[in-house]
């Protein structure tokens, strides 16, 4: 397989209101919030037993609430963790918290300059109990999570290792089904590079996503995910040096495998790719015409 051939995952076994039990002290509850960028839906797990963690409490619906309840009859939730704050993620932990308590732990978003408009849904007012930084841990009965920054997707991502299992929550840093979009302002290249390389220097044994299945082996696959980037990387510099300037352009080029309502998701990805070779200075950029600027070869 070429090394920059991504091993996908996509058959995942679940049923859509039923926490399963996917490792000893692992639960997983699929949100039905199914798309092109969520796959079947977002993955809230549950870590522990008695008093517990939940990692992404997911979007707002009130049937995956009341699952997550059910699931959690009889128990204590102690921690309500965020890997970060996009729709399908990070709403609900408030009416989770409301009902359920739990101290909520998550990273806070890197300001965006006023007047930068962004093409996610983010949740601006998420406002976490403890603030995690790089290696913070938090502790229950029979389990011990460290917080690994991740930034690139987000800039407050933030992976979830449970020490106990010696796996790996990765959110949406890096998952089995298909690639992660980055999306400037927020989401940074430069920053996803640099995640991709911190996770290759760990040593966890698999990875648990925040879509799709488990990844369980995790190293040769994320070193297919950073070098399928850096191929991105090097066919956008062909584009611009072959005459093609504008990011429309190059998407139109490169995506024609993909449908037509997933080339906004591609353009973004590709822009962010162009800010990286600019902060290299492999490219530059002529804005004068805003609404299309055009990139070339330094």
């Amino acid at each position: 397989m070429p090394e920059n051939k991504i091993p996908f995952r996509k058959r995942m076994e679940f049923e859509y209101g039923v926490a399963k039990q996917v490792t000893p002290l692992v639960r997983r509850l699929v949100a039905r919030n199914p798309s092109s960028f969520t796959f079947h839906g977002t993955n809230t797990y549950i870590v522990g037993h008695g008093n517990v963690a939940v990692i992404d409490p997911g979007p707002l619906l009130n049937e995956h609430l009341n699952a997550l309840i059910k699931a959690l009859k009889g128990e204590t939730v102690q921690r309500i963790l965020v890997t970060h704050t996009h729709m399908d993620h990070s709403p609900g932990v408030t009416p989770l918290k409301e009902k359920l308590g739990g101290r909520v732990h998550g990273a806070i978003l890197r300001e965006i300059p006023k007047g930068v408009k962004t093409a996610e849904s983010i949740e601006y007012s998420f406002s976490p109990d403890e603030i995690l930084v790089n290696g913070s841990l938090i502790k229950g009965d029979d389990w011990t999570i460290e917080a690994l920054h991740t930034p690139g997707h987000m800039s407050n991502h933030m992976c979830f290792s449970l020490l106990e299992e010696n796996i790996l929550f990765t959110g949406d840093h890096i998952m089995s089904w298909n690639t992660t979009i980055v999306s400037p302002p927020d989401g940074n290249m430069r920053e996803y590079f640099s995640s991709l390389e911190r996770c290759l220097l760990r040593g966890e044994n698999s990875y648990w996503p925040a879509h799709g299945p488990s990844i369980p082996d995790p190293k040769p696959f994320t070193r297919a995910y950073r070098n399928h980037r850096r191929m991105r990387e090097g066919e956008i510099l062909k584009c611009v040096d072959n005459g093609y300037y504008t990011i429309d352009e190059i998407v139109g080029l490169l995506y024609k495998h993909l449908p037509e309502k997933m080339h906004n998701a591609a353009a973004r990805s590709v822009l962010a790719h162009l800010e990286y070779l600019l902060q290299k200075g492999q490219i530059t950029i002529d804005k004068t015409n805003i609404e299309k600027p055009q990139y070339r070869i330094n």
